[in-house]
Order: structure tokens, then sequence, then C-alpha cells
């Protein structure tokens, strides 16, 4: 597939996603108690991070016990971790930020990418290599709405996943700007949470996302 066909296909899954979720595993029976929760609240994609040793193994064995969650390995530093991702059966790939190296790797992956960016510099160079869908990150920290706004007008045909610092209260405004097809958050998996074993948490938080999801599609269409 061409860069253009990964990028139409990494537009389909954030669109179906919405709201995705980030995640950070310590263990297997962790990520899956998470997934599980997740899925439960109406939630089937997730950004899994390679932020832990347990991450891979994780990524693996959740694609092969639960066939109807949609995962993107998040955090990609690297080529060595782009191989790693791919090997362990990611859907497609996510970066916090794109050098032109790394770039250059994700063009060429079997796999849609969501590159990463923080600045209109950036987020040109990558739409120079065919990119079309990126990740703004970190959001909340490069300007939040009033950016995402004054990207629209010059970078038309860009679709942004907009991550970092993003919660519960304002997720239905940043979803509802034209130019985001999904944005990223870890509200509804907080680790206090996670550490407390307290799932029917993440399912309740998974489920009020997803109808944030819902009522802004509705608002949108009426």
């Amino acid at each position: 597939m061409t860069v253009a066909q990964h990028q139409a296909e990494a537009e389909r899954l954030l669109h179906a996603a919405g709201i995705l979720p980030v995640i950070t595993v310590d263990s297997i029976d962790q990520g899956r108690r998470i997934a599980e929760a997740l899925l439960s609240g109406g939630l089937r994609t997730l950004e899994l991070t390679l932020r832990t040793p347990a991450a891979l193994e994780t990524l693996a064995a959740l694609k092969k016990e639960l066939p109807d969650i949609v995962i993107g390995a998040g955090t990609v530093l690297d080529a060595a971790q782009v191989r790693q991702a791919i090997d362990a059966g990611a859907d497609f790939l996510v970066t916090p930020g794109t050098p032109p190296a790394l770039a250059d790797v994700l063009a060429q992956a079997p796999l849609p990418a969501v590159p990463g960016a923080a600045t209109p510099t950036e987020l040109l160079a990558l739409m120079a290599r065919g990119f079309r869908v990126c990740k703004l990150f970190p959001a909340s920290a490069v300007g939040g709405l009033a950016m995402l706004k004054g990207l629209a007008g010059p970078l038309t045909g860009l679709k942004l996943c907009p991550t970092g610092g993003i919660g519960e209260g304002d997720a239905a405004d940043y979803l509802s700007q034209p130019n985001v097809v999904c944005i990223g958050g870890s509200w509804m998996v907080p680790k206090p949470w996670i550490d407390a074993g307290e799932f029917d948490r993440v399912t309740a938080g998974a489920a009020k996302a997803a109808i944030i999801v819902e009522r802004v599609r509705n608002d949108a269409t009426a």
C-alpha cells in the first residue's frame, strides 16, 4: 500500500475511535484488565505506549486474546521499535515526535502511522512526505484549541489527533474542531485507578467518553 492508502486507513481507524485511550502497562494481566474494561465501556481502540518492558508482549497477547480490539503502538521512537511493534501485531503506529529518519521509516512501514508533531514546521515536513493524519503533541502545552484553530486555515486537508493535557471536561471542545479526527487521552485510565484495581471506574470513564463522541458527532450532523 502507498503512504496515501495507509493514511486513509489511519483516518478511518481514528475516526472510528473518536477518543483514543492512551495506556501504559506494567504486566500482561494489567493490560488485559485495562483493555477489557475499555471494551466494556464502549471504546475498542487504544494506544499502548512502548514505555515499559511489558509493552510489546502485552500488545501481542491482547491481539491474540481480544480480537475485537484495535491497538496502536504508541511512543514509537525509532526504526527498531517500528519493527518490534509490527512483529507484535500492532494495527497502527503513533509517535510523540517525528525526526526525518523516523518519518522515512514510517512512510515505508507496512501499516498505518500517525506521526507526532508540535509545530507548523514539523507538520509541513510530514505533509511533504505524504502524511495527512498526524498527532499534535503535547496538545495543551503547544496552544490547545487555539493552536488547532490556527492550523486549520493554512494546513487544509490535514487531520489531527491532539493528545496531551486533554481531559473529560474539554474533550468535546477538542473533538468538535473540524480538523480533529480523534483525540487522545488517559483521563479514563488514571494510574491511581489502575494501581488500585478499580477497573469498574475505567469502564465507567470509557462509557462517558463514548457518549462524548456520540454527542459531538450527532451535533455535527444535526
